[in-house]
């Protein structure tokens, strides 16, 4: 590890090891997560509390919106009584209970709402880091719940309601400031409310508003016609598309159909591991490149898988993913740096790596599983998007290529944080988020010291081969990939969808143009802005920070960060001190 042969997520960096995980279980080291809503009629709030519950703990939760239709939503009765609102997640997750439940019957909403028991903004929270928000994001969230439910008495819930419940939910956390949020909304290819959610000719104000909060995708099914969801995905990158069935049949597509994981409902918010409702997961990141045997990466994927099923041997703190978790004991052994191996090793030899591999790794689960007295792991390898781990070892993220040569690469931070000012002193870019999501953007300039393509100069069809290639001979779960596409290369999107359905799992696509959305993740910048930039900066002082109140982070492709400091920065990445600096948390699981 010390190496950066492999590396735990950020938030295993970060928690592993702590009383908080033996007091208040292991949730936290777990990077992302899946909620069905299809029991909605059953327990209306549940989804949507669990979501709140672990997006506050810093994992990375996606949704379906099969609930939709099954309970109509009705006008609250309001109860004599004050709800005292306890300083903690479970007290902000109880209040959301019972204002949703208040919606269709099930509670009724109080009269009163007493907020003063939540800790003024800019206090420390010392038994999980980070810095208390105050109460206005709660606030804020009973608003726009009424905004949404208010005005639906005596209409059935729909999936545009689902979304935004979800949403607004992921919005109060962020703009909470404690942690960041993954959401990841799998809909249907005909529901045309779905479609339609980030049309922003009909839903600005929304957009704006919280719809942000998610990334869309659609359950696929094979044979479908893609022309309507691909020729959407061509304009904006949305939707990006799950094969359910292709999840529950399938491990490695190399090894056939067993329908090992037939009860598999979902994906998280990055799609690359296949989880049950209320199932989570764990993620370990490796890095092929940084080795220069298989035996040596053999060694490695010892000591990475050891990590991840040690997480599963300590339960949460919710009883029904204990359930799941102890049938499946699900991990997600992952490779970053993908496209460094293929240069470094060469296609082919990465692709042997990748098979020996997985045959080790499944050797291993049986001798260990064995010793432990626990199932075998129900799927063991996948491939995450990665983020600020994979700049520790100075490897390409996932199984994607670089930006470009020089880029500015965009980290948010919230506004309460201590790490601001340090930055603002030692000359980095800082700009007030546009989303009003209580957060800054600081831009890094970033070189790339080894380059050979950016992913403007790679095709669509070459990026998604690559992905069905790692989905067959290493991802038992998925690969999370966003394929990138140039304005000529859109009109291929519904032929690659109908050819690469049985090859896949999950895929999402981004239109390759500079500046597609305000502060975007990656920014493409010249050699002379780029010398600029780096002009400008000093030495980081964090001496005044005190460490222990950092923040967390999940598995979200573009805002997985950890706080690191790293003693000596590795010679490749002197010229943008990613490793100096401390970065708080964008999953997931992520």
């Amino acid at each position: 590890m010390w190496e950066f042969k492999f590396l735990p997520p950020g938030r295993g960096l970060w928690m592993m090891g702590t009383d908080y995980i033996y007091e208040r279980g292991s949730a936290a080291l777990n990077n992302c997560a899946f909620v069905s809503t299809a029991e909605i009629d059953t327990d209306f709030a549940e989804p949507f509390c669990f979501l709140m519950d672990l997006s506050m703990l810093g994992t990375g939760v996606a949704f379906d919106t099969k609930g939709a239709g099954k309970v109509t939503i009705c006008t609250p009765q309001t109860g004599e009584y004050t709800h005292v609102v306890e300083d903690s997640k479970e007290g902000w997750t109880d209040l959301i209970r019972v204002i949703l439940n208040a919606y269709v019957g099930k509670a009724r909403r109080p009269a009163h709402i007493d907020f003063s028991r939540i800790r003024p903004m800019g206090s420390p929270i010392r038994t999980f880091g980070g810095i208390a928000p105050g109460p206005a994001p709660l606030i804020e969230c009973v608003n726009n719940i009424d905004k949404v439910l208010g005005q639906a008495a005596g209409k059935r819930i729909t999936s545009g309601m689902i979304t935004d419940l979800m949403n607004i939910i992921g919005k109060c956390v962020v703009s909470g400031g404690v942690r960041r949020t993954a959401e990841l909304a799998l809909g249907f290819p005909d529901d045309d409310e779905y479609l339609q959610l980030k049309d922003p000719a009909l839903h600005r104000d929304q957009l704006m508003a919280w719809r942000w909060a998610s990334n869309n995708s659609v359950i696929a099914r094979e044979g479908m016609d893609y022309s309507r969801a691909g020729g959407q995905t061509a304009k904006n990158g949305e939707p990006g598309y799950f094969w359910l069935e292709n999840a529950r049949a399938y491990g490695r597509m190399k090894d056939g159909p067993t329908w090992a994981d037939a009860k598999v409902a979902g994906t998280n918010p990055c799609a690359e591991q296949s989880l049950e409702s209320y199932e989570i997961c764990n993620l370990v990141e490796t890095f092929p490149s940084r080795h220069a045997t298989l035996e040596e990466y053999l060694r490695t994927l010892k000591f990475a898988y050891l990590y991840a099923k040690t997480v599963t041997l300590i339960p949460t703190h919710i009883e029904r993913t204990n359930a799941i978790m102890l049938r499946n004991r699900r991990i997600g052994l992952s490779q970053s740096g993908i496209v460094d191996s293929f240069e470094r090793h060469g296609r082919r030899q990465h692709f042997r790596w990748c098979d020996e591999g997985y045959q080790y790794i499944c050797k291993l689960d049986r001798i260990y599983s064995q010793w432990l007295c626990v199932p075998e792991s129900i799927k063991k390898t996948s491939v995450k998007p990665s983020g600020t781990v994979s700049l520790l070892p100075g490897v390409t993220p996932g199984i994607h290529y670089p930006h470009s040569r020089y880029y500015y690469r965009t980290i948010r931070i919230d506004k309460t944080s201590p790490l601001i000012e340090p930055l603002r002193r030692a000359g980095y870019r800082i700009e007030e988020s546009v989303y009003g999501d209580n957060t800054w953007v600081v831009y890094f300039p970033v070189r790339e010291k080894y380059f050979r393509r950016s992913k403007s100069e790679v095709s669509v069809w070459e990026q998604v081969e690559n992905v069905a290639q790692i989905q067959y001979y290493w991802a038992d779960n998925q690969v999370s990939a966003t394929i990138t596409f140039k304005p000529e290369e859109a009109k291929d999107i519904p032929y690659i969808l109908e050819l690469y359905e049985t090859r896949l799992k999950s895929i999402s696509f981004l239109p390759l143009r500079e500046h597609n959305y305000p502060q975007a993740p990656y920014q493409e910048i010249t050699a002379d802005i780029y010398e600029q930039a780096v002009s400008r900066l000093k030495p980081i002082d964090f001496q005044a920070i005190n460490t222990d109140e950092a923040q967390d982070l999940y598995c979200d492709g573009d805002r997985c960060m950890i706080e690191v400091v790293m003693p000596t920065p590795e010679p490749e990445q002197q010229e943008v001190p990613f490793e100096e600096i401390a970065v708080p948390a964008s999953e997931e699981s992520n």
